[in-house]
C-alpha cells in the first residue's frame, strides 16, 4: 500500500497555538501583571457598578509571616466565590485586611529585643509601637503579593489595616458606643493569663496540649464543725496545681454528696480522714493509705450536714494570711468524678472559686504578679520563680517539701496527664489569675436610652426583643436569623454564646488601641460625655491611636472635666474587639451605614474568634449581626490526615505548589475538596488535581483546535441541529443549573465535579469522540459539522466561564488565545443557555443509547487485545435497539464501528468484509478497496 494516495492534507484537523503543556507557573505572573497594567479590578468594579451587590468581608490575617496553606486555601476559597458572584452579574467587590495590632506582631517585635539582652519594657511606648507598626507594614507588603500570586483579585491598592489611623479611631468609636450605653465595667476576676506575655488573653488565644503535672493529696485540719467528730479529723483536697495551695482560702463540698470519715494507719499512729464515700476506693489506691482495723468507720455524712466546718492552712504558723479560718462552703460545682470530693478554693486562680468565694464575702488576694511568680512579700514562696515551673511544683520541690514538713501532704506524683491550656502564641503554659480587667457583660440588660442611632431594620429587631435585652439574648436572637453554611455551625456557636463568660476587653501590652476611657479617681466610674468621646475619636483620626499616649489629656477633657480628677487608661483593648470592628470601617465606611457584609468566611476555629467578635460588637452596637450568612470551612492536614507541624516535617507549602506547579493546580484542589470538613493535601493528592487539570485543559485545547476559523456564517439554528448536537445542549443546561445552585450554595467542591465530570465523560469520552469523524472527515459546508461547531463554540464561551472563577489564570489564557483582543474573560458574566435546550425527552432516549453505547465498547475490548479486532471501526454490531425508530440516528457513527444492526438478544460483535476508506478510515460498503474513498470522501476530495 506504499502508493496509496496520501490524503492527510485533506482531513480537518483541529489548529490551535495553545499548548498542551501548561507551564503555569511561568505564565502565570505575566497574567498578573497584565491584569495590573489594566486595572482588571477597577474595570469590573465599573463594569458592575450599580447591580446588585455582593459584599465577602474578609477576616484579616496577621502581618507576620510568610502565608501558610490555611492562608491560601482561606483566600482562594473566599477569591472562587467572590470571582462566581461576579459571574452571575452582582458588584462583588473584595477588599483585603490585616489584623496589625496585638500579641503576634508585639511578640515578635519583642524577640528581636531578647536576642540583644534588651528589656523592650525600658523602651519609650511611642517608640516601640513605631517598631510594631514598621514590622506589620513589612508582612502586609510580603503577604499581599504572595495572596495576589495566588490570583486573588480585590482593592489590593486600599486594604484595610486595623493600625490606619481611620481604622484605630473608629475601633475606638466602636468601643466608646459600647461605654455610652453602659456596657462596659471594671473588675477583678480571673482570666486567662500569659506569664511569659505578661497579659490576659482570650479563650480564641489559646490552644490545649496534653501535659504531665504533679497530683497531690492535701490534709487540710478541721478546727471547727457542727459535727462533733470531725474536729480534729483532716478534711482532703486533690489537685493537679499544687501552686494554687499557697493562695488558698476555703473547701468546698457538695451539698448532694455523701462523705465519709475512715481512720487510717499514718505512720505510728492513726489518722481521721474526711473522703466522698464513693471516692475512697481511688483515694486508697492512689495514696496506699490503708483503714485502721478498729474503728475503720468514724461516720458518714450528708454534704449538707458540713455547713458551718471550718479548717485551717497546712502552713498556718506562718501567720498572718495562713492564720485564717478556712471555711467549708456548698459548692455545686463539686463531683465525685475524681479526686476527694473536697475541693480547695483559690478565688485569683479559678472561675468557680471565685464566684463561691465572691459570694461568700471572700475577696482574691492578687498573689501572683504579671510575671508568674508570687509577690516578694508573700509568706509563702514569696518571689521564688514561676508558680508553673515543673521545679516549684514537683513531689520534691519546694511546695510540697513544705507539706510533706507540716504533716499536710498525704501523696505526691508526677504521673498525671491531662489537657493543660497554652498560648497559641509563645507555646507556653497559661493560668487563671485574677487581675483588675475590663470586661462586657453578656447578662447586663443594655441601656435602650443610650443606645446608639439604629436603622429601621435594627430598631425593628430592637422592637422585637426585650426592653431588657442583654448581650448575650441579642447574640443568641441573631444567631437564628443568620444563614450558616453548614447548618450544623449553628449549633456550634450557639453553644459558645450561650455559655461564654463576660467579654475580657483589656490586655496589659503596648501595641494596639488603648482603652480610652477617663475614670474618675474618687468614684472609680469611667466618664460619659459625648463631647468628650468625640474629641477622642477626632485626635485618633488625626494621630492614630499614639494620639492617647502623647495627648494633652485636659485638651481632650475639655473645659467641664478637670483633668487631675481622671485616670486615663492605658490598657490596651483586645485584637479580636479590633476585628471585630472591622464591619464598621469597611463596610459601613465603604458602602453605606445601613449595610451588612453578605457573607463571613473563615476556618472553623473562629465559632470562638472572629465570628463571635464580630457578632457580639455589632450586636451591642447595632442589635443585629453583621453579616447575613457565615461559612465554616475546616483545615489543611498533610496526606496522612495530620496537623502540618515543623517538627514533623509535613508542612506543605503553598508557595513551593505555586513555584513548581503554578496557582491554578492549588486553586482547583481548593475548589475539589469537600471544604467543610478538614481536607488533607500530599503530593499524591496534588498529582490527582495535576490529572484533573490535564484533562480539562485539553478540553480546551480541543475545543480551540475545532473551532480554528468558526464564524457567525456558519451557525446553526438549534432547531435544525441533530439529536446528538441537541442532547449536548440539554446536558450544558442542566449543568448550567447545577453550577448555579452550586454557586448560591457556596458548594464549589460540587461545581468543580460538575465540571470536570461534564467535560471529561460528556465531552471528551462522549460528544468530541463520536463528532470527530464529522469534524475532520465532512465537507467544511456540512450542516452536520456547522451544527457541530455551533454546539461546541456555545460550549467554549459557556465553559470558559464556568471555569473562570476557579481556573483564573487558565481561563484567561484560553480567552486571550481565542480572542487575543479581546477583555478579560474575567470582565464576563454568566453564559446564556437557554430554558429551552433542556428536553427531558432527548435526555431519556440518549441515556438509553448511551447505556448501550457502554455495552458495545465494553464487548468489543476483549476482541481488541486479542487482536480479533485493531479498531473499534472494524466491528458490526447486532444489538437490541431501545426504541423502534433507532435507525434515524446513525447508531455505527454513535458506537464508531462499521455497521450496526438490529437483534434480539446481547450484544454481539463481529468483523466487517468491508474496505477501509482511505481518508476516513471508516469500513463502509461503498469503499471498492482498502485505501479508496468513501462516497462522502470522494465528495469532499474530488467535489
Amino acid at each position: 500500500m506504499s502508493d496509496a494516495p496520501d490524503y492527510r492534507d485533506t482531513v480537518f484537523l483541529p489548529k490551535t497555538a495553545f499548548p498542551m503543556k501548561a507551564g503555569l507557573a511561568a505564565k502565570e505572573p505575566a497574567i498578573l501583571a497584565k491584569w495590573a497594567a489594566d486595572d482588571l479590578y477597577g474595570q469590573i468594579r465599573a463594569a458592575r457598578a450599580g447591580r446588585e451587590r455582593f459584599i465577602l468581608h474578609d477576616g484579616p490575617p496577621y502581618a507576620n509571616g510568610d502565608i501558610h496553606m490555611g492562608h491560601a486555601m482561606n483566600k482562594v476559597l473566599k477569591d472562587i466565590i467572590v470571582r462566581g458572584q461576579s459571574l452571575l452579574g452582582k458588584d462583588a467587590p473584595y477588599v483585603p485586611g490585616w489584623d496589625c495590632h496585638g500579641l503576634p506582631i508585639e511578640w515578635k517585635v519583642e524577640e528581636a529585643y531578647r536576642a540583644k539582652k534588651l528589656n523592650k519594657d525600658e523602651v519609650d511606648p511611642v517608640q516601640f509601637r513605631a517598631e510594631c507598626r514598621a514590622y506589620a507594614e513589612k508582612w502586609v507588603s510580603v503577604q499581599r503579593d504572595q495572596f495576589k500570586r495566588l490570583g486573588v483579585m480585590g482593592d489590593w491598592d486600599d486594604p484595610y489595616l486595623t493600625m490606619k489611623y481611620d481604622a484605630e479611631a473608629a475601633i475606638v468609636g466602636e468601643l466608646l458606643k459600647f461605654a455610652e450605653s453602659g456596657q462596659l465595667y471594671r473588675g477583678a476576676k480571673p482570666v486567662m493569663w500569659s506569664p511569659v506575655e505578661k497579659t490576659a488573653l482570650a479563650e480564641a488565644e489559646v490552644e490545649y496540649e496534653d501535659i504531665v503535672s504533679t497530683q497531690v493529696d492535701i490534709a487540710f485540719e478541721i478546727t471547727e464543725s457542727p459535727i462533733a467528730e470531725l474536729v480534729g479529723a483532716h478534711a482532703v483536697i486533690w489537685t493537679t496545681t499544687p501552686w494554687t495551695i499557697p493562695v488558698n482560702q476555703a473547701l468546698a463540698y457538695g451539698p448532694e454528696v455523701e462523705y465519709s470519715l475512715v481512720e487510717f494507719a499514718h505512720g505510728d499512729a492513726s489518722i481521721n480522714l474526711l473522703v466522698a464515700s464513693d471516692l475512697l476506693r481511688s483515694f486508697m489506691q492512689r495514696t496506699g493509705f490503708e483503714p485502721t482495723s478498729i474503728p475503720v468507720n468514724r461516720g458518714v455524712f450528708s454534704g449538707k450536714q458540713l455547713a458551718g466546718t471550718v479548717a485551717r492552712h497546712p502552713m498556718h504558723k506562718l501567720g498572718g494570711f495562713f492564720a485564717k479560718p478556712r471555711p467549708f462552703l456548698a459548692g455545686d460545682f463539686v463531683t465525685t468524678e475524681t479526686g476527694t470530693g473536697l475541693v480547695h478554693m483559690a478565688p485569683d486562680h479559678g472561675e468557680d472559686d471565685f464566684l463561691l468565694c465572691k459570694a461568700n464575702g471572700i475577696d482574691p488576694v492578687f498573689a501572683v504578679e504579671n510575671d508568674g511568680k508570687y509577690r516578694a512579700d508573700w509568706a509563702w514562696l514569696g518571689g521564688q520563680g514561676s508558680v508553673i515551673a515543673p521545679k516549684l511544683n514537683a513531689p520534691d520541690g519546694p511546695i510540697c517539701s513544705d507539706l510533706r514538713e507540716a504533716g499536710a501532704l498525704l501523696a505526691a506524683s508526677a504521673d498525671y496527664k491531662h489537657s493543660y491550656p497554652h498560648s497559641w502564641r509563645s507555646k507556653a503554659k497559661v493560668i487563671f489569675r485574677c487581675t483588675p480587667q475590663w470586661f462586657i457583660p453578656m447578662d447586663r440588660a443594655i441601656e435602650q436610652d443610650r443606645a446608639i442611632p439604629r436603622c429601621a431594620e435594627e430598631e425593628a429587631i430592637r422592637a422585637a426583643q426585650s426592653n431588657n435585652a442583654t448581650l448575650r439574648q441579642t447574640a443568641l436572637d441573631a444567631i437564628e436569623r443568620t444563614r450558616w453554611v453548614p447548618e450544623k455551625a449553628r449549633n456550634r456557636i450557639h453553644a459558645m454564646v450561650d455559655g461564654r463568660p463576660d467579654w475580657v476587653i483589656s490586655r496589659q501590652r503596648a501595641w494596639g488601641v488603648p482603652i480610652a476611657l477617663y475614670v474618675n479617681r474618687k468614684t472609680g466610674e469611667y466618664l460619659r460625655d459625648d463631647a468628650v468621646n468625640g474629641r477622642i475619636v477626632a485626635a485618633f483620626k488625626a494621630g492614630g491611636a499614639d494620639a492617647w499616649f502623647t495627648a494633652d489629656h485636659q485638651d481632650l477633657l475639655g473645659p467641664d472635666h478637670a483633668a487631675a480628677d481622671y485616670e486615663p487608661q492605658n490598657d490596651i483593648l483586645d485584637v479580636w474587639f479590633d476585628s471585630g470592628s472591622t464591619h464598621a470601617f469597611v463596610i459601613e465606611q465603604r458602602y453605606g451605614p445601613d449595610v451588612r457584609a453578605n457573607l463571613y468566611l473563615e476556618g472553623s476555629d473562629q465559632h470562638r474568634g472572629w465570628f463571635q467578635s464580630s457578632l457580639l460588637e455589632s450586636c451591642g452596637t447595632r442589635g443585629r449581626a453583621p453579616y447575613d450568612a457565615v461559612l465554616t470551612h475546616g483545615f489543611a492536614l498533610d496526606g496522612q490526615g495530620r496537623k502540618m507541624s515543623k517538627s514533623l516535617g509535613n508542612v506543605v507549602d503553598p508557595l513551593k505548589i505555586i513555584n513548581e506547579s503554578g496557582a491554578d493546580i492549588l486553586r482547583l484542589w481548593v475548589a475539589s475538596t469537600d471544604y467543610f470538613e478538614d481536607v488533607r493535601i500530599g503530593k499524591e493528592i496534588l498529582s490527582g488535581t495535576s490529572d484533573t487539570y490535564r484533562k480539562l485543559r485539553n478540553t480546551f485545547r480541543y475545543l480551540l483546535g475545532a473551532l480554528d476559523g468558526f464564524t457567525d456564517a456558519e451557525r446553526v439554528p438549534v432547531a435544525d441541529m441533530p439529536e446528538l448536537e441537541r442532547y449536548v445542549l440539554h446536558l450544558l443546561a442542566k449543568l448550567d443549573g447545577d453550577l448555579r445552585r452550586a454557586t448560591e450554595a457556596f458548594e464549589f467542591n460540587a461545581y468543580a465535579r460538575a465540571l470536570t465530570d461534564f467535560a471529561n465523560n460528556d465531552l471528551s469520552a462522549f460528544f468530541f469522540d463520536i463528532r470527530k469523524d464529522s469534524l475532520y472527515c465532512d465537507a467544511e459546508g456540512s450542516a452536520k459539522r456547522r451544527a457541530y461547531r455551533t454546539v461546541l463554540d456555545t460550549l467554549f464561551h459557556a465553559l470558559v466561564r464556568y471555569a473562570s472563577p476557579i481556573l483564573c489564570f487558565t481561563a484567561e489564557e484560553v480567552w486571550g488565545t481565542r480572542f487575543p483582543d479581546a477583555p478579560s474573560v474575567h470582565l464576563l458574566e454568566w453564559p446564556e443557555v437557554e430554558a429551552a435546550w433542556a428536553d427531558d425527552a432527548i435526555g431519556a432516549r440518549w441515556q438509553q443509547l448511551r447505556e448501550l453505547r457502554a455495552i458495545v465498547t465494553a464487548t468489543i475490548e476483549p476482541m481488541r487485545r486479542e487482536k480479533v479486532l485493531g479498531s473499534s471501526l472494524e466491528a458490526v454490531v447486532a444489538a437490541d435497539l431501545p426504541f423502534a425508530d433507532g435507525a434515524a440516528i446513525d447508531l455505527a457513527e454513535l458506537f464508531i464501528v462499521s455497521e450496526v444492526t438490529p437483534a434480539s438478544g446481547a450484544v454481539t460483535v463481529t468483523v466487517t468484509d468491508h474496505h477501509k476508506c482511505g481518508r476516513c478510515w471508516r469500513h463502509l460498503p461503498d469503499v471498492a478497496q482498502d485505501g479508496a474513498l468513501c462516497g462522502r470522501c470522494d465528495g469532499v476530495v474530488n467535489g
